[in-house]
């Protein structure tokens, strides 16, 4: 059984601190704007899903 639920770390591309962030993999492919928890940037997610429901996650500064 695969966890719906994946924490996946994420480098911000504006203070290039660590953070986590959770991905629905059973959701597929998908892309948000999240807020990083360090310096509060909002953080431009790309995330895709392959098979093995494992995510690949690109992340680039929001304007």
């Amino acid at each position: 059984m695969i966890d719906a639920l994946v924490e996946y770390a994420v480098t911000c591309p504006w203070c290039w601190e660590s953070f986590d962030v959770l991905i629905d993999v059973t959701a597929g492919d998908q892309g948000y704007i999240e807020d990083c928890s360090v310096c509060c940037h909002p953080v431009e997610l790309a995330i895709r899903v392959d098979t093995d429901a494992a995510p690949a996650v690109e992340a680039q500064r929001a304007q």
